[in-house]
């Protein structure tokens, strides 16, 4: 089946890293200005609430109040993919129509993640009853398959069941397993959905058998380098940029990936506040930070402007 939708998501999208005052409630000042940043750095869409997000530390009413603050602040709603999968489906509706009814480009949802091995057709049910439910024809659902941290995965045959029911609905998957097999599978069986691998070292394998590009947790630190690549992924200069950006993530991937970004953002962006992570992560110890940063400016890492503080 041909896409026709030119709203789907396609380039680099950037799971933004959620910040945190003293008290741990999210910081929707900051929230707001690296959002922006972001995008005038190049990001194509912002996978907020996602893993990197710290998403399942932010309770719904901090989610739907820090997406209406970005739309109020300028962000496009269009570039926004929000996490809304949740365990309970009431709670995955009422995210999800949240989301459509700002006018939102797409959600991102998990399956439901508490009960271990579902069948196929306890997953299948629970995203077609979230379709259902929303019941709303603008609805771009893009799947997120992350079975080593959400402990369920979605197999193969349950996309296929929803595309095959929802093909105007069910836009895409973000493809977090690390697994290269699973997503070429994906991408090759799939070539209607926008499939985005979570590594930009794996983007240009992607786009090169039809992938949409990425969605990586270390663009919140590196976007305009790994937007500058998906630019050219077909040209001969594609080879050197896929070297620079991947090995900054190999550095990344070294550390706690969450911690790492708000440890990069913190002493790149002058703003210690960026360190805080809720628990029960816990932020990056001072010989690590410092063993990261001498890594990536060893790499020649640097961002290209300062991340903006609160505004």
């Amino acid at each position: 089946m041909t896409d026709t939708s030119p709203a789907r998501f396609r380039g680099v999208l950037v799971p933004a890293s959620t910040p945190f005052a003293a008290d741990l409630s999210p910081d929707a000042g900051r929230f707001n200005a690296f959002c922006s940043w972001l995008l005038d750095e190049g990001a194509d869409g912002l996978a907020i609430f996602g893993t990197t997000s710290e998403a399942n530390s932010v309770g719904m009413a901090d989610r739907m109040r820090l997406t209406e603050g970005l739309v109020e602040s300028g962000v496009p709603a269009a570039k926004l993919l929000p996490g809304t999968g949740m365990c309970a489906l009431a709670d995955s509706v009422a995210m999800t129509k949240h989301a459509v009814e700002l006018g939102c480009g797409g959600v991102l949802v998990l399956p439901p993640f508490y009960y271990k091995n579902p069948s196929d057709d306890g997953l299948y049910a629970s995203f077609a009853e979230l379709i259902e439910r929303v019941g709303d024809k603008r609805l771009q659902l893009y799947l997120y398959h992350f079975p080593q941290m959400a402990g369920v995965g979605i197999p193969m045959g349950v996309i296929e069941r929803l595309v095959k029911a929802y093909p105007e609905t069910v836009g895409g998957l973000k493809d977090s397993s690390g697994d290269w097999s699973n997503t070429e599978a994906v991408i090759k069986n799939f070539p209607s959905l926008h499939t985005f691998p979570s590594s930009e070292s794996r983007a240009v394998d992607a786009l090169k058998i039809g992938g949409a590009g990425c969605i990586s947790a270390s663009a919140n630190i590196n976007v305009r380098a790994i937007r500058a690549l998906i630019d050219v992924w077909d040209k001969p200069e594609a080879d050197a940029l896929n070297e620079k950006v991947s090995a900054v993530r190999g550095i990344m991937e070294g550390y706690p990936i969450i911690a790492a970004v708000k440890a990069v953002l913190a002493e790149f962006g002058g703003d210690e506040e960026w360190n805080r992570v809720s628990p029960p992560l816990v932020t990056l110890p001072a010989e690590k930070r410092a063993a990261l940063i001498s890594a990536l400016k060893a790499e020649g890492f640097s961002l290209s402007m300062p991340v903006s503080k609160a505004a």
